[in-house]
């Protein structure tokens, strides 16, 4: 289980401070699927930056499984268990797509199971295989690369920041199956960031993140209807993706 205590984050801005996050307290269960959404500038991709460890809170505590893991470096948090996929995912020139997926599983992967990755979220495994981490992957094809590296291991507690966004309604369709067996098998914890009803639907729990503090935050059955009626922007009823 993963417990998030009492987290602020106040980082200076042109040398003035700015409230991000204000005060957020939740848990996650294990095997649960929480979905956080809320409208754009809220706090959720931070939010989700502090529990991976890039972002520092000043002060608040996040504990996996009875162990306090606030001070915790990236790479230590990765070792107990958090996998984490960025919205926007950085590039490796010279590195090719079959050594980052065995580098995310921890051990060499053989091509089948690269293939079997890479399969999983849309992508036409063997002419990717050798093909660097650079700039001659598109937007898209990064997203769905980086969402595989984070498939590739298991994990107690995986994070996804915005998995739909860059991508196709087809490859969308075919993460959106991953995600559904993930949370089938109750093997890992996930939490995703999403503004898409049918990512939201999937949800054990919802929490609506607003000026970084949690607006709402429950069962699916009982925020998901208000978030409808509310109009408050946060929500995409429809998969319009691009490649």
């Amino acid at each position: 289980m993963l417990e998030v205590k009492n987290l602020i984050f106040h980082p200076l801005e042109n040398g003035i401070e700015k409230s991000i996050i204000e005060d957020v307290s939740f848990t996650v269960e294990d095997g649960e699927m929480l979905v956080i959404t809320g409208p754009n500038g809220g706090g959720k991709s931070t939010l989700a930056k502090l529990m991976m460890g890039i972002e520092t809170p000043d002060s608040g505590s996040i504990i996996m499984d009875g162990v306090d893991i606030s001070n915790y470096s990236i790479d230590e948090r990765a070792n107990a268990g958090i996998g984490f996929a960025f919205q926007q995912p950085p590039r490796f020139k010279g590195m090719t797509v079959k050594r980052l997926l065995s580098l995310a599983a921890g051990c060499e992967l053989p091509e089948s199971k690269c293939c079997d990755y890479l399969s999983g979220v849309g992508l036409c495994a063997r002419e990717y295989l050798e093909r660097e981490v650079d700039n001659t992957l598109s937007g898209g094809e990064m997203k769905r690369l980086e969402i595989a590296t984070v498939l590739a291991k298991p994990h107690k507690i995986c994070i996804f920041d915005e998995p739909e966004a860059g991508i196709d309604l087809w490859s969308f369709s075919m993460l959106v199956k991953q995600f559904e067996q993930l949370h089938a098998d109750k093997k890992e914890s996930l939490i995703l960031i999403s503004h898409q009803e049918r990512i939201i639907q999937m949800a054990d729990r919802i929490m609506v993140v607003k000026d970084g503090k949690i607006e709402s935050f429950g069962k699916k059955e009982k925020i998901l209807p208000n978030l409808i009626n509310e109009d408050i922007g946060c929500i995409c009823m429809n998969s319009s993706h691009k490649a």
